[in-house]
Order: structure tokens, then C-alpha cells, then sequence
């Protein structure tokens, strides 16, 4: 069955590398399993369209050819053939009997005449900890400096009584009898081609080749356990909202002893009540009175920083002129300068007068003001 990738990311054909990334990120942290809400089987669909659409190459092939064949992998002429009754079967009729080419593939190996890559998929670290996303919200004058904070994340943690073995204390990690130490098991799978053997993961032990002797009856024999971790993390002056920062090694713990996945902490900056961000600028909107345009005066405004700054304001200034502050604005994600601030100035018309203004604009008024 063919899928659309484009509709499982919700972008168009046309849409850019960037825009396919920031639908995925979106959408992955919306369905991940860890998440409450997560559906484990969107989160999947949603990454394999992913992995497609984010690589050119294989974007190039699934505009051509559709999602059911891998064309890497197919040197043959796959445009049809005779069928067992003598009929005219397609292609797409005989891949509409199985879920993914690659199955057919793995069943035929080295043993199959047609021209199949003789390169059998490596399988990713089952023992790896999975990758975990997290969201932190900060004011928009806290990224002003470099700054550590603690965050507490519900996570796979290594478990403390098996040191993340996974078994008893002074028992013994023992040979899987089922796959002989190697991970691997033959099956048997009927086809319309025939019966052909497949090599699959252990069920035993999860790939592993080994299992414990005695479980730990802590974890179960997993060695992790979930629970509440505090860490300690580097917030780099600058960060940008949705920016991500990756943390390596503070994910989920790995099953027995494996490797621990990464963190991700995607940044979201909370709007400001007076300062509008735009890159590493800042914008502000300040109101001065229709004699400080005509005349020119000092004014005070404020900064992010929290202190005042006295800015000049020239005679003749229009409503809409803008000052510009240089190097008060955001610092760069470099970690060198800071941008500018950038301050436009509002003749403000007054919603009440005293009986004495009032007679003093009759008095410009007379005068042509």
C-alpha cells in the first residue's frame, strides 16, 4: 500500500527541507509514546516519512516511484511478470501481499536470482536507551546571560541493586539457550514464491545472545527502572525560541547495561510585555508628547535589563521615526556582540485635558499649531 509521506507530515511537494523539519519536530513531539497523549504506531509512521523526506536522494526516489519499492535496494526490472497461472501479474499486485519489500528481500538474500543487494540490514543497539524530548519555557530577559537550570524529567534510570546487568547480585549473565548466544533465530515463511527461511530477532532474549541466570527483582531483569531525575543543564545566552539543545548520554538509560540515549530540550521564549523579538533585535514602542516631537527632549526608556536609558529625541521628530540603540539588544548565539535595539516613537494624543491645556492649544491653535 503506498504511502502518502507528504500527508503524514502535513506539507506539500514544494515544501522546503526547513518546513518538512519544523512539521516533523512538531508532530513528533505531539504523538511521542513517552508523552501523555503519544501514539507509539503515529510516532513510527510519522518518523519513517521523516527519514525519507529529509534525505534528497531518497526524497528524489519516493517523487518517482512511490513509497512500496526500495530502489537502492532493486537492480531487477520490476515492471512485471508471469504469474503462476500463467497471467499477467503486476508488481504492485505481488508487493500488495506483503508489508514492506524489504521482508521480501531479507526472505530471498543471496539465494535469489533476480539481482537483489547480497547485503544483508544491520539491526540498531537494542540495548540503546531511547532519545528523550523535553519543553522549557523561559523569560525572554533570562537569555540574556549564560545560565544552568535544573529540570526533573520522568525517565528510564540505571537500576541501583544490578548496577543495570539486570540480575540478582552474584549471579551469572548466562548464554541464551533458545539462540545459542546469537541473537538471531530462523524462521519458516510461506510465500506465493515458495517457503523460505527468515532470520529474526530472539524473543528469548531481545537479541541480546545472553540472558540472566536469576532476574533482578528490582528492575525484572531490564537493569533500569522508571523514575524522576533532576538535571543540571547549560542554557547558552541567546537561545532562540524552538531551538533545540542536546544534552548526550541523560536520556533513557540503557536495557542491561547499554548505551544511554540523548536529551533534547526544545526551548519556547515567552513573549514579552514591552520588547518584540526579531532575530537578535529588540523593539520597542515608546510614547512622547506632541510638544517633546516639536521641541526635542531627553526621555527615559526602559531596557530588558531592567535599568532606564536616556535617549535624545530630536525637534521636528514624526510620529513613526525610529531611534536605534546599538548593542542592546539580544546577545548572539556565538557568543560575540549582541544586536541592536530598535525604539520607534508615538506622538501620543491626550484623552483628557485640564481647562489650562485646553486654553494653551487654543492659543497654538491661533497660532497655526
Amino acid at each position: 500500500m503506498q504511502k502518502d509521506y507528504y500527508k503524514i507530515l502535513g506539507v506539500s511537494k514544494t515544501s522546503s527541507a526547513d518546513e518538512i523539519k519544523k512539521a516533523y519536530y512538531k508532530l513528533a513531539h505531539q504523538f511521542h509514546p513517552d508523552k501523555k497523549g503519544g501514539n507509539e504506531e503515529k510516532f513510527k509512521e510519522i518518523n519513517e516519512a521523516y527519514q525519507i523526506l529529509s534525505d534528497k536522494e531518497k526524497r528524489a526516489q519516493y517523487d518517482q516511484f512511490g513509497s512500496n519499492v526500495n530502489f537502492n535496494n532493486a537492480r531487477g526490472n520490476a515492471s512485471g511478470f508471469q504469474g503462476f497461472n500463467g497471467g499477467n501479474v503486476s508488481w504492485e499486485d505481488i508487493m500488495g501481499n506483503f508489508g514492506d519489500i524489504e521482508d521480501i528481500f531479507d526472505m530471498f538474500g543471496s539465494g535469489f536470482s533476480g539481482g537483489f543487494n547480497q547485503n544483508t540490514r544491520q539491526d540498531k543497539d537494542i540495548k540503546r536507551g531511547s532519545d528523550i524530548e523535553v519543553e522549557l519555557e523561559l523569560p525572554l530577559e533570562s537569555i540574556l546571560k549564560e545560565q544552568d537550570k535544573e529540570i526533573s524529567i520522568l525517565k528510564n534510570i540505571k537500576c541501583s541493586r544490578c548496577v543495570g546487568t539486570g540480575a540478582e547480585p552474584n549471579t551469572q549473565i548466562k548464554e541464551c539457550f533458545t539462540c545459542r548466544g546469537t541473537g538471531r533465530v530462523q524462521q519458516m515463511r510461506k510465500t506465493v514464491f515458495g517457503t523460505f527461511t527468515q532470520v529474526a530477532i530472539c524473543p528469548e532474549c531481545k537479541g541480546e545472545g545472553s540472558k540472566p541466570e536469576t532476574p533482578c527483582n528490582v528492575c525484572h531483569g531490564e537493569g533500569r527502572l522508571k523514575k524522576e531525575e533532576k538535571i543540571m543543564i547549560k542554557i547558552p545566552a541567546g537561545v532562540d525560541n524552538e531551538q533545540i539543545i542536546k544534552v548526550k548520554r541523560k536520556g533513557d538509560a540503557g536495557r542491561r547495561g547499554g548505551e544511554d540515549g540523548d536529551l533534547y530540550i526544545r526551548i519556547f521564549v515567552k513573549p514579552h510585555a514591552l520588547f518584540e523579538r526579531k532575530g537578535d533585535d529588540l523593539y520597542l514602542n515608546q510614547l512622547i508628547s506632541f510638544s517633546q516631537a516639536a521641541l526635542g527632549d531627553k526621555i527615559k526608556i526602559p531596557t530588558l535589563e531592567g535599568e532606564k536609558l536616556v535617549l535624545k529625541v530630536s525637534p521636528a521628530t514624526v510620529s513613526g521615526d525610529v531611534l536605534k540603540v546599538s548593542h542592546r539588544g539580544i546577545p548572539h548565539f556565538s557568543g560575540i556582540g549582541r544586536g541592536n535595539m530598535y525604539v520607534q516613537l508615538n506622538i501620543e494624543t491626550p484623552q483628557k485635558l485640564t481647562k489650562k491645556q485646553k486654553d494653551l492649544l487654543e492659543e497654538l491653535k491661533k497660532e497655526g499649531l
